[in-house]
């Protein structure tokens, strides 16, 4: 299997979260393989000065090439459908190639939305990029073990 978080974001490590990061990558291999991509380019940084519409646009733009590349696609949207870890679990279970998307500081388009297979919320509170990143890998490494009966969700 194999899981790719990509996210519109700065690239570079940041030594806050970058452990924690290594470590669910990491601990999650028996299960899947699980890369982060992080996504963003000058025109992405042009549209922030413009409007928060030319922001999303311009996000949608950079991530065409990864949802036209196959694979089950989830965007993480606060507004969509709440889902818990089991939920979370049965999204991942049976699948070769599962792109989980992060938007930008203002969200998705609604037509990138559209072109994903689901749209997901892990609640209602604002977190960061940084953040919930962390909670994302915690949570796929979570869901794998959901699905693999490992000891680790009890």
């Amino acid at each position: 299997m194999q899981i790719n978080l990509i996210i519109i974001d700065k690239k570079g490590k940041d030594n806050l979260y970058s452990a924690l990061i290594d470590h669910y990558i990491k601990i999650a291999k028996p299960f899947a393989k699980v890369t982060v991509i992080e996504v963003f380019d000058k025109d992405i940084a042009k549209a922030h000065d413009i409007s928060p519409q030319m922001a999303q646009r311009s996000y949608t733009k950079a991530l065409q090439k990864y949802i036209n590349n196959g694979g089950y696609n989830i965007a993480l949207n606060p507004s969509s459908k709440e889902v818990d870890s089991f939920d979370f679990a049965n999204l991942l279970k049976d699948r070769q190639t599962i792109n989980l998307y992060i938007g930008g500081a203002y969200g998705f388009e609604s037509d990138f939305l559209t072109k994903c297979n689901k749209a997901i919320s892990f609640g209602k509170i604002t977190l960061s990029h940084k953040i919930i990143k962390v909670v994302l890998l915690e949570q796929i490494f979570r869901g794998l073990s959901i699905i693999n009966n490992h000891p680790y969700h009890k």
